[in-house]
């Protein structure tokens, strides 16, 4: 890494000319809750030297040239609900918290398109798009406080990832400050393109370490009107995870298949204080479907009920929507409830490979004695393992993590897999990323990085070393 160097009095006085008195703070206090995201481990937190609030996209690219001049990082950051440290300021320099860009520019219901900040909810934007009688497809579990800006830039999934996509593919156009300095617009509302290389595509998932975004072009929907939740129970996991490739071959095409096993069920139970529907006999299938009208939704109904029933399941309800997504969203607050410290693994397989991944997973949490609590985006073959440090001690701990990862991500990449569906890897997966990919890609990687951003400065220990 280049030799970064430290704030100084000047480069503080031309960042609040830049943004403002108002909008830059070094109060070491007011600094403390920039060092991390939603990890809790207090090893990987780093406090930065200032934040910035800038309000618009001209003063991103004033601070970013700023940086270049005077060689300082910059973070950018959206609401903090990440899980992988992507905004962690790990060399110090500035976090610039895109919170105060938070327009809802436009909503266009004839061409179907919204035109926000990043600094939007997104739980905002799908309540905008509902509004105007339109649909946001895009739905991580954190939509009720994460920003749209942090979706792109992480290519967050969600649960609706089986039938519309991650957030790549919600997103027509972005305008990007890039790492030095340049406000660049990328993409276009077209729906094909063979012009050159796909620049908003390649920003799209970079972690803030290729661009700073500062407006999104969404893809809308028309609203669906007749969606219905089932729940089926299975009693192993084998039963549960089979029944994804079944539907999907039967022709059924669900917005959504989560699964979430009975230690994780009853997790969730203890943490909302309140009973699950069958939370005794198994684990769980959400699945969500849509029809086009009533006949054609009750139809889709029964076939996946016959389905289920078919492949082992002890029984299938009509879920109560409200609770049932409730309980599956409460997830990573139950299991810190159990464990303030979490490794929170987030590997993604080939679909049909969920349930010898599951089953090795099993396997190594005996072997090494470590309590796991999982749920998965079963149709994308997402899995999210959540590993409990409990009362282990903190040497205990590093040991049999490292251990227990170094065995689990081989396996993963035997199975056609990667090591994250949807978090990212920030500067936690840092070290295993280098391990597991291989040395050409990775080098592809560092030549992108330092063409674009030869002085990196832009988010840097992220992803991979560049060098």
């Amino acid at each position: 890494m280049p030799e970064y160097k430290a704030l100084t009095a000047e480069s503080v006085d031309t960042l609040r000319q830049i943004v403002g008195m108002k909008n830059i703070t070094t109060d070491q206090e007011k600094l403390q809750p920039y060092s991390h995201d939603e990890e809790t481990d207090s090893h990987y937190h780093h406090l930065p030297e200032a934040v910035i609030f800038p309000e618009n996209a001209e003063q991103v690219a004033a601070i970013v040239k700023l940086a270049n001049r005077e060689l300082f990082p910059v973070v950018p950051r959206g609401a903090g609900t990440g899980l992988a440290c992507g905004a962690v300021p790990v060399y110090g320099g500035i976090v610039l918290s895109l919170e105060k860009m938070k327009k809802i520019i436009e909503v266009n219901t004839d061409s179907l398109y919204m035109i926000v900040e990043p600094g939007v909810r997104t739980e905002d934007v799908q309540k905008a798009a509902q509004s105007a009688g339109l649909f946001y497809a895009g739905d991580p579990c954190s939509g009720d406080s994460c920003f749209i800006g942090g979706n792109v830039a992480t290519n967050a999934g969600g649960n609706r990832a089986v039938k519309y996509g991650t957030t790549r593919d919600q997103v027509y156009a972005i305008e990007v400050v890039n790492p030095t300095g340049d406000i660049v617009q990328l993409g276009g509302r077209i729906e094909k393109v063979s012009t050159g290389y796909s620049l908003e595509q390649l920003i799209i998932g970079s972690e803030g370490t290729l661009g700073i975004i500062t407006k999104i072009t969404l893809r809308l929907k028309p609203l669906p009107l007749y969606v219905v939740d089932l729940l089926a129970i299975f009693p192993d996991t084998d039963s549960a995870i089979g029944i994804v490739g079944k539907v999907l071959k039967a022709g059924i095409i669900p917005t959504c298949m989560e699964f979430m096993d009975n230690t994780t069920i009853r997790s969730v139970e203890r943490f909302l204080q309140e009973k699950l529907p069958c939370s005794d006999q198994g684990h769980y299938i959400i699945i969500q479907v849509e029809g086009k009208d009533q006949d054609d939704l009750d139809d889709k109904s029964v076939l996946l009920d016959e389905l289920c029933a078919s492949n082992g399941a002890l029984s299938v309800l009509v879920a109560d929507s409200q609770k049932i997504w409730k309980a599956r969203k409460s997830y990573t607050e139950a299991v810190r409830q159990e464990s303030m410290i979490i490794s929170k693994e987030d590997l993604v397989v080939p679909v049909d490979r969920i349930s010898p991944m599951m089953r090795d997973i099993a396997i190594l949490g005996t072997r090494y004695g470590m309590a796991t609590r999982i749920v998965s985006h079963a149709g994308d073959g997402n899995i999210h393992l959540n590993i409990l440090k409990g009362d282990l001690a903190d040497d205990v701990w590093s040991k049999k993590l490292t251990a227990f990862q170094q065995e689990l991500y081989p396996i993963v990449y035997q199975q056609g897999g990667k090591l994250s569906g949807e978090h990212g890897i920030g500067s936690k997966r840092l070290k295993l990323m280098q391990q597991v990919t291989a040395p050409a890609e990775l080098a592809m990687m560092r030549a992108i990085k330092k063409a674009l951003d030869p002085n990196l400065i832009l988010n840097p220990g992220k992803i991979f070393d560049p060098e």
